[in-house]
Protein backbone atom coordinates (compact mmCIF):
# COMPACT_ATOMS: atom_id res chain seq x y z
CA UNK A 1 0.00 0.00 0.00
CA UNK A 2 1.23 3.48 -0.85
CA UNK A 3 2.24 5.71 2.03
CA UNK A 4 1.11 9.06 0.67
CA UNK A 5 -1.74 10.58 2.72
CA UNK A 6 -4.25 10.72 -0.14
CA UNK A 7 -3.78 7.02 -0.96
CA UNK A 8 -4.15 6.08 2.69
CA UNK A 9 -7.34 8.16 2.92
CA UNK A 10 -8.88 6.53 -0.15
CA UNK A 11 -7.87 3.06 1.06
CA UNK A 12 -9.59 3.74 4.38
CA UNK A 13 -12.70 4.99 2.59
CA UNK A 14 -12.83 1.91 0.34
CA UNK A 15 -14.60 -0.18 2.99
CA UNK A 16 -18.35 0.39 3.58
CA UNK A 17 -18.06 -0.40 7.30
CA UNK A 18 -15.44 2.30 7.73
CA UNK A 19 -17.57 4.78 5.77
CA UNK A 20 -20.52 3.95 8.04
CA UNK A 21 -18.33 4.49 11.10
CA UNK A 22 -17.31 7.90 9.76
CA UNK A 23 -20.96 8.76 9.09
CA UNK A 24 -21.79 7.88 12.69
CA UNK A 25 -18.87 9.94 14.01
CA UNK A 26 -20.06 12.92 11.96
CA UNK A 27 -22.98 13.05 14.41
CA UNK A 28 -20.67 13.10 17.42
CA UNK A 29 -18.07 11.15 19.34
CA UNK A 30 -18.76 7.53 20.22
CA UNK A 31 -17.19 4.58 21.99
CA UNK A 32 -16.09 1.39 20.25
CA UNK A 33 -19.13 -0.35 21.71
CA UNK A 34 -21.47 2.30 20.31
CA UNK A 35 -19.76 2.12 16.93
CA UNK A 36 -20.02 -1.67 16.78
CA UNK A 37 -23.77 -1.84 17.56
CA UNK A 38 -25.13 -1.46 14.00
CA UNK A 39 -22.76 -4.08 12.58
CA UNK A 40 -22.87 -7.85 12.75
CA UNK A 41 -19.14 -8.02 13.49
CA UNK A 42 -17.07 -8.49 16.62
CA UNK A 43 -15.63 -5.68 18.71
CA UNK A 44 -12.07 -6.69 17.65
CA UNK A 45 -13.12 -6.37 14.00
CA UNK A 46 -14.46 -2.87 14.69
CA UNK A 47 -11.19 -2.06 16.45
CA UNK A 48 -9.27 -3.10 13.32
CA UNK A 49 -11.43 -0.76 11.23
CA UNK A 50 -10.80 2.03 13.74
CA UNK A 51 -7.05 1.48 13.50
CA UNK A 52 -7.21 1.88 9.72
CA UNK A 53 -9.23 5.09 10.11
CA UNK A 54 -6.83 6.35 12.76
CA UNK A 55 -3.78 5.59 10.59
CA UNK A 56 -5.42 7.59 7.80
CA UNK A 57 -5.94 10.48 10.22
CA UNK A 58 -9.70 10.31 9.76
CA UNK A 59 -10.41 9.73 13.45
CA UNK A 60 -8.78 10.42 16.77
CA UNK A 61 -9.14 8.30 19.86
CA UNK A 62 -8.98 9.76 23.35
CA UNK A 63 -9.10 8.45 26.86
CA UNK A 64 -11.44 9.92 29.44
CA UNK A 65 -11.31 7.71 32.54
CA UNK A 66 -13.01 4.46 31.50
CA UNK A 67 -14.47 5.93 28.33
CA UNK A 68 -12.40 5.99 25.12
CA UNK A 69 -14.28 8.12 22.65
CA UNK A 70 -13.55 8.25 18.94
CA UNK A 71 -13.90 11.55 17.07
CA UNK A 72 -14.06 12.41 13.39
CA UNK A 73 -11.15 14.36 11.95
CA UNK A 74 -12.37 15.72 8.62
CA UNK A 75 -9.04 17.21 7.48
CA UNK A 76 -8.05 14.27 5.26
CA UNK A 77 -11.56 14.22 3.78
CA UNK A 78 -11.16 17.86 2.79
CA UNK A 79 -7.91 17.02 1.00
CA UNK A 80 -9.63 14.14 -0.84
CA UNK A 81 -12.50 16.40 -1.89
CA UNK A 82 -10.03 19.03 -3.13
CA UNK A 83 -8.32 16.40 -5.25
CA UNK A 84 -11.65 15.18 -6.67
CA UNK A 85 -12.83 18.74 -7.36
CA UNK A 86 -10.23 18.99 -10.13
CA UNK A 87 -11.92 16.14 -11.95
CA UNK A 88 -15.39 17.47 -11.31
CA UNK A 89 -14.40 20.66 -13.14
CA UNK A 90 -12.93 18.56 -15.95
CA UNK A 91 -16.18 16.61 -16.41
CA UNK A 92 -18.35 19.72 -16.09
CA UNK A 93 -16.34 21.35 -18.87
CA UNK A 94 -16.64 18.25 -21.04
CA UNK A 95 -20.38 17.98 -20.51
CA UNK A 96 -20.85 21.68 -21.25
CA UNK A 97 -18.99 21.25 -24.56
CA UNK A 98 -21.07 18.17 -25.40
CA UNK A 99 -24.26 20.09 -24.66
CA UNK A 100 -23.11 22.95 -26.90
CA UNK A 101 -22.21 20.53 -29.70
CA UNK A 102 -25.52 18.70 -29.48
CA UNK A 103 -27.47 21.95 -29.59
CA UNK A 104 -25.59 22.84 -32.80
CA UNK A 105 -26.17 19.55 -34.59
CA UNK A 106 -29.75 18.86 -33.51
CA UNK A 107 -32.49 20.61 -35.45
CA UNK A 108 -34.95 22.58 -33.38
Amino acid sequence: MSSDPLSITFAALADPTRRAILARLAIGEASVKELSEPFNISAPAVTKHLKVLQKAGLITRARQAQWRPCRLNAGPLKEAVSWMDQYQQFWNDRLDRLEAYLSEVQPE
